[in-house]
Order: C-alpha cells, then structure tokens, then sequence
C-alpha cells in the first residue's frame, strides 16, 4: 500500500514506463504471480519542490493532461534568464532549458532576461541580488563621486554613465567594460628637467600644471594621456627656456608661466581637458653658478649697506650742521646743552667734588681731562 499525503503528489510507474499521476489518498498495486515483488513503481513528490523526477526527462510526463493542470510550465530560450517568483517573492534564476513546477499550493511567475542587453533592467528590484542563488550571474560595475563612467560593449560606445552602481548580467555573447575618468581637478608635476638657457647655463626646472577633463571620450581617445600632456608641456617650456638668458629668466618666473599656460590652452580641444593654471615651482642652478649668484648677491648688498651708512653719515653731519647754527644764535638754548651735558656726566659718575670758584663747565672740564693728562 501506498499513501499520498494532501501536500504530495505520485507519479506511477508500471515496469519502468509512466502511467499517471497520483492524488493524495491510499493504493494497493498487485504483485507479480508467485513473487512478493510488484511491477509498480510510484515515486512521491513534494509540492513545495520543482517537478523534478529523478533520472527522468521532463517531456516524457508533458502528454499527461491531468498532470499538466498540476503543472506550470517554464521553457527559458538560450539567449535567455528566468528570474522565478513564489507568490510574487524571489526564490531562484533558470538559464536556457525546460522547467516544470507544482501549482496547486503556490503562484508562480516568471521575468525573462534578455542577455543580449546586458544591462539589468529598471523595472527588476536591486534587492534581489543580495540571493546567493544569483550569483555568477551578474556583475556590479562602479562609477565613483566626481567620476564620469563610459560604458562599452564588445569595444563599441554604448553611452556615458554618471557615478552610481551598475548591475550587468553575464553573458559569453557580449563584452562589457566600464572605464572612468577622473572629472576632479587634477595636477601634473614636471620635475628636475634639465635644460639650456640662451647664455647656455644648464639648470634644473621644476614645472606644474593643473588641469580638469571636460570631454572623457577624448581622454580615452589619446593614448597614455598624462603622458601625452607631459611630453607637451616639456617641449613648449625647452622652447621658452631656451630664448631667455639666466638674469631674465630668473625675473620674468611669472612671464614664462602665463605664456606656457597660453600655449598649453591652444591643445584643450585635442586633450578634452581645461588647463587652469600653470607655473614655475622651482629653478635649481648648478653649484658654480650658484657659487657665482651668491658672491654678486653679496657685493650687490653690501653696495646697498655702504650707499645707506654714508646717507646716515651725510644726515647726522648735517644735523650736528644745523644745532650748531642754532645754538651760536640762541644763548639760552646753548644754555641748555651745557645742562643736557652735565646730565650725562651724571648719569656715569657716583660722587663729584668741585671747590673754588669758576665757571662750572670749566671745572667740570678741567676735572674730566686732569686724568687723562696724568696718565
């Protein structure tokens, strides 16, 4: 006897070849004559399960018309994915082949893929491929912040992609590939360049530019591009370099930036970038020349100290010149000198001792200079 609970299905076999399907309820198979062994075979079935009968093809159950009403079909083309739904939630994904599930207990529904558009469409939920049961399926292609993306397929453009994630189906049939491009302000460093100036002094120069990229597709059009840019930017500054003497060179820094910066403005169009700035960092001259800057630096300054401490000189003379003039016309105020005078002398010496008569300026004169006559 065989029973066949409410949540099962059977499928009977008699000597190896389907008969029918089994509802739920009991069944007695006759044995064979003289044997305890029966010619039926019934194999039970879970109706939460896919229709899947072990070691059996599913084309041999499809001429059952009372099992096919039990039945909900899924035949998946070979350029083709089946995102299968249960009662309008994701259990699982079907590439090509024929597929067969229990409907009496749960609705199911499907959403085919087109894999020659590997682009996941809008209308299916992103939070599907948190499942494991997609997995290799798809792929996750990122655009960063201030990046623009650039999609292809097969190498062909397809369009320009702000930055986000991007979800792609697998496919052999086509290619996909994402490049991106930095739409940041962006610095490119030319450093230690050796070069010739007009007097032929060989020096090293530290250069940099900054730019920003206005046309991505024509980044990617030039090959190696901050390479591109930076072979540019040596030539026109060995054309500049090389028309300036070292004394110009080193007064016109900010010339030589602006009319580089101009000419690197001219290429905009053909590198798809905006160039903002550029200019001088550093200049680095050789160790004799060095040498030779720094003595002419030093004579320069010292030329410039002499020049102020004979100007100094010239004003205190003709300050001196001009309170002598004042005090031989005015008493009073060469009065007040001798007092300021007297002050002074004060501040230096302890005690004075002055006897006699006399002009007090004459003692204090005769007291000053009585020592150094001794001596």
């Amino acid at each position: 006897m065989i029973h066949i609970q409410k949540d099962q299905r059977g499928l009977l076999f008699k000597r190896g070849d389907y008969v029918k399907h089994l509802k739920p309820g009991s069944y007695f198979f006759p044995l064979f004559a003289n044997s305890f062994v029966s010619s039926y075979r019934v194999v039970i079935m879970n109706l939460d399960e896919p229709f899947s009968p072990p070691d059996q093809d599913l084309h041999l159950f499809l001429h059952d018309e009372e099992l096919l009403k039990e039945l909900t079909i899924l035949d998946v083309r070979d350029h083709e994915l089946a995102l299968h739904y249960e009662d309008g939630k994701f259990v699982d994904v079907y590439p090509s082949g024929k597929y067969a599930f229990w409907n009496s207990y749960k609705e199911h529904t499907f959403t085919f893929v087109d894999l020659k558009e590997p682009a996941v469409s809008d209308t299916i939920d992103r939070s599907i491929f948190i499942h494991p049961e997609l997995n290799g399926f798809f792929q996750v292609l990122k655009v960063p912040p201030h990046h623009q993306g650039l999609l292809f397929y097969d190498h062909q453009f397809q369009k320009e992609l702000p930055p986000g994630n991007y979800y792609f189906w697998n496919s052999s049939s086509v290619d996909v590939q994402l490049q991106t491009v930095d739409l940041r302000r962006q610095q490119l460093d030319l450093t230690g360049q050796e070069m010739m100036t007009a007097d032929k002094v060989t020096l090293r120069l530290n250069f940099v530019c900054q730019y920003r990229v206005t046309d991505p597709m024509k980044v990617l059009e030039v090959h190696s591009f901050k390479e591109q840019v930076y072979i540019h930017l040596q030539l026109i500054l060995r054309e500049y370099i090389g028309t300036y003497r070292l004394d110009d060179l080193l007064k016109q820094k900010q010339e030589i930036s602006s009319q580089v910066l101009h000419r690197l403005q001219e290429k905009e169009a053909e590198f798809g970038v905006h160039f903002i700035d550029a200019g001088v960092k550093d200049i680095i001259l050789p160790g004799d020349v060095k040498e030779i800057l720094n003595t002419v630096l030093i004579a320069e300054k010292k030329a410039q100290a002499n020049i102020i401490t004979r100007r100094e000189e010239t004003a205190s003379t003709r300050s001196l010149l001009n309170t002598a003039k004042m005090m031989d016309q005015n008493q009073t105020l060469y009065r007040l000198k001798e007092l300021e005078f007297l002050e002074r002398i004060c501040e230096k010496i302890g005690t004075i001792s002055i006897t006699g008569g006399g002009n007090l300026m004459e003692q204090l004169n005769d007291l000053l200079v009585r020592p150094n006559r001794e001596k």
